[in-house]
């Protein structure tokens, strides 16, 4: 298992706030499926993409974004990616 050090701890803090925003919603929670907030559609695939390599410096594809089915399965995704 591999441990995040402090910046990247931080940078995952953060994640929920850049998520909620991104998905155009106040407040997030990990269980919530990413297809049921009504912004979800290819352009925000791509700005979570974006946000990924530009914040956490990981490569995500639009089909790994939406095989995460979840908020939590996402940032599991970028975590394993860390």
């Amino acid at each position: 298992m591999k441990l995040l050090n402090i910046k990247e701890f931080t940078e995952m803090e953060n994640f929920d706030n850049a998520i909620a925003e991104i998905l155009e919603v106040d407040t997030i929670e990990l269980d919530q499926e990413l297809i049921s907030f009504e912004c979800w559609d290819s352009l925000t695939i791509l700005s979570i993409i974006s946000h990924a390599d530009e914040t956490y410096k990981v490569t995500l594809s639009a089909a790994e974004v939406n095989e995460s089915k979840t908020v939590g399965g996402l940032k599991k995704l970028i975590k394993s990616k860390m």
